[in-house]
């Protein structure tokens, strides 16, 4: 079996369907593209990052933003305060390396996000590390996607 059919087409179905509920309950596509981009980034997935950095500038989301978002911490006020919180949330969620968000990450993004976009964002952030492992694993090169 090649790579390139690892996923069954239910499967990928599924997960599109769980990433389109996360980001349409979120209620801000380019917040949406600043966080799977950057978990794209730290799961090293060219595909998604290809795909999503389109997705992004389609939302609006501006290039100095787009630049700046591997160091999104040292930026200054190139993020706002809300992006921040969901950025850092976003990079706990993915990282794990304490075995846990930590709590002030949590209540950082809580105190930005009500109760039902906070369960968007987090059902986002779990979304785009599915489709990094899926596309890291099966190896699928950038260049396949046009908004």
């Amino acid at each position: 079996m090649t790579r390139t059919n690892l996923l069954d087409r239910e499967v990928g179905q599924a997960m599109s369907a769980v990433s389109a509920a996360a980001k349409a309950g979120l209620g801000d596509p380019a917040l949406a593209e600043l966080v799977v981009i950057r978990a794209s980034q730290l799961n090293h997935c060219a595909f998604c990052l290809d795909m999503h950095l389109a997705l992004a500038r389609k939302h609006g989301v501006s290039e100095k933003q787009l630049d700046l978002l591997a160091a999104w911490e040292e930026a200054g006020d190139v993020f706002s305060e809300r992006e921040r919180a969901a950025l850092a949330l976003a990079e706990a969620v993915t990282v794990l390396t304490e075995g846990f968000v930590p709590d002030d990450v949590y209540d950082r993004a809580a105190a930005h996000f009500d109760a039902v976009p906070l369960a968007h964002l987090i059902g986002l952030v779990v979304a785009i590390n599915n489709w990094n492992r899926v596309m890291v694993t099966r190896r699928i090169p950038p260049g396949g996607y046009t908004p």
